[in-house]
């Protein structure tokens, strides 16, 4: 079939059209990312910070996903992270770059971050790792009945005998029991670290587990190391935890001093659950300035330190498990004996 020149010359002016048109349209088209490269800087303090420097062709914006669950997105290829889980652990890290037209191009590396967390150093423990007696170079006894009752008019005779106080399975148990002993209806232990033990501010934290029982008294707390001569209550005490059986999960912290003892301490509550049943953290940090108590971590109770109160001066540790007295109240008739279980104190400055 023969084509007329008129119709040559307008089949080739189509495909010089159509051909300019598509060429045009591809020159106009932006070009994808290419030669992604990303540098990274992990410093070495321990800080967690990692700084990161991204670079391609043709790209409009980056995207940065660092692997630990943080994604940042911005026209920049610099910018600077920091990791926060503590220890040394490799993180996967996608840098996404992107062009104007919305094409990508990815690069995924492994970037080894260790994180130091700040905060107060570990001064002091007792673990409970052992089996038998307290530690004697720790922990020694007060025994008897103490003039009074201990001054409350309490009902045990305490005593080191291993059926009231024993180590072993990690934890400290100290077990008041019924029983007649010495003239007294019940016997149990008053560890203390006099003489042996005691350290001036810091955080104490004391994992335990409270003795079941109407009449219980368990207590956690420390006194002034000068008690030898100046006498309660002008060596101070300061009370981390105590817990009457008769109203159960309700912990009691306090302060004494001249003037703020016997019933009138500075004291706080608060109420918990489980106390019997399992253990919890119970807290002190102590300064300069205040003295703050804790349960697991929460913050009920705060009292001002001040330079004219006895609360700046070595303390030692006390651990007992009274029983009935002005603050135990009446001791449930069915009761036959029952732990605290102390697993670690650990001071920390």
């Amino acid at each position: 079939m023969r084509i007329s020149r008129n119709a040559s010359i307008y089949l080739i002016s189509l495909i010089l059209f159509f051909g300019c048109k598509k060429a045009g349209a591809d020159s106009a088209k932006p070009n994808a990312p290419a030669n992604l490269q990303v540098n990274t800087v992990v410093s070495t303090d321990g800080s967690g910070n990692v700084a990161f420097n991204a670079s391609s062709e043709n790209t409009a914006s980056y995207s940065f996903e660092f692997g630990d669950g943080i994604i940042v997105t911005q026209t920049s290829g610099i910018v600077n992270h920091q990791y926060t889980l503590s220890g040394t652990n490799t993180f996967s890290v996608k840098v996404t770059a992107k062009s104007a037209s919305g094409q990508s191009l990815s690069k995924t590396i492994p970037v080894t971050v260790t994180v130091q967390l700040t905060g107060p150093t570990l001064y002091w423990s007792e673990e409970f790792n052992y089996t038998g007696a307290p530690n004697s170079s720790v922990w020694g006894y007060d025994i008897g009945t103490g003039s009074g009752g201990w001054g409350n008019q309490e009902l045990q005779y305490y005593t080191s005998r291993a059926n009231n106080v024993i180590v072993g399975d990690g934890v400290l148990k100290i077990t008041a029991k019924k029983e007649n002993y010495e003239g007294m209806a019940y016997t149990s232990t008053r560890l203390l670290s006099k003489d042996k033990f005691s350290f001036k501010y810091g955080r104490v934290d004391v994992r335990a587990k409270l003795p079941v029982g109407g009449g219980t008294w368990p207590a956690i707390w420390m006194l002034g190391s000068n008690f030898s001569t100046v006498g309660w209550p002008a060596c101070g005490e300061i009370d981390i935890m105590e817990h009457k059986g008769n109203e159960l999960n309700k912990i009691y912290s306090a302060v004494h001093y001249n003037g703020r003892s016997g019933g009138n301490p500075e004291m706080s509550t608060k109420m918990i659950s489980n106390a019997t049943t399992e253990f919890h953290i119970y807290s002190l940090e102590w300064n300069a300035s205040s003295i703050k108590f804790y349960v697991d971590n929460e913050l009920y109770h705060t009292v001002n330190n001040t330079s004219s109160l006895p609360f700046n001066q070595n303390f030692f540790l006390i651990l007992n498990v009274a029983m009935g007295g002005t603050f135990g109240g009446a001791v449930d008739p069915n009761f036959n004996s029952a732990s605290m279980e102390i697993d670690y104190i650990r001071i920390y400055k």
